[in-house]
């Protein structure tokens, strides 16, 4: 008789600590596996590299945007009537912002927020907005104007094509 009374509590004890531990290996997984993600990006964006982007243009007014007829220009990302002025559009398949903060001026920047990563989700105000932790950015210079940014977002050329915008 005394197995079966000691039987069944060595089976519950050993059950419940192997629940306690899954749970506690869990607890713990998951917000390292979050912060492997975000620390990355950050670093990156910080440094003012990234591995999966193309290499920056110079800071000069002109240097994002060009008209011509090059071959190399990739098939268009919109028509230049699609971006309004003192506004843009994000390309979240092709990671950049395009905006037009004068008339016939065109921008194009990185849509990945130089904070922690995060697709940039609005263009609003003359601002690019990121809404993962309220940063904004200029739509003239990719300059943050507020929030935890505290790095640009990366120009990238841009060409203009009769009323084609194409990443150059």
């Amino acid at each position: 008789m005394n197995e079966r009374t000691e039987r069944p509590e060595t089976t519950t004890t050993a059950f419940t600590r192997r629940r306690v531990t899954g749970f506690a290996v869990a607890g713990a997984a998951v917000p390292l596996l979050a912060a492997c993600g975000s620390d990355t990006a950050s670093d990156t964006a910080g440094s003012g590299s990234s591995a999966a982007s193309t290499p920056s243009t110079s800071a000069s007014a002109g240097a994002s945007t060009s008209t011509s007829g090059s071959a190399s220009a990739a098939a268009g990302l919109t028509s230049t009537s699609d971006i309004e002025v003192g506004g843009g559009k994000i390309f979240a398949d092709e990671e950049v912002v395009v905006t037009q903060p004068t008339a016939g001026q065109f921008k194009c920047f990185s849509a990945v927020c130089t904070h922690q990563g995060c697709i940039v989700a609005s263009v609003e105000d003359g601002e690019i907005v990121c809404a993962c932790h309220g940063s904004h950015f200029s739509i003239s210079t990719g300059e943050p104007d507020s929030g935890p940014a505290s790095a640009p977002l990366e120009e990238k050329d841009i060409t203009v094509t009769g009323d084609q915008l194409s990443l150059a």
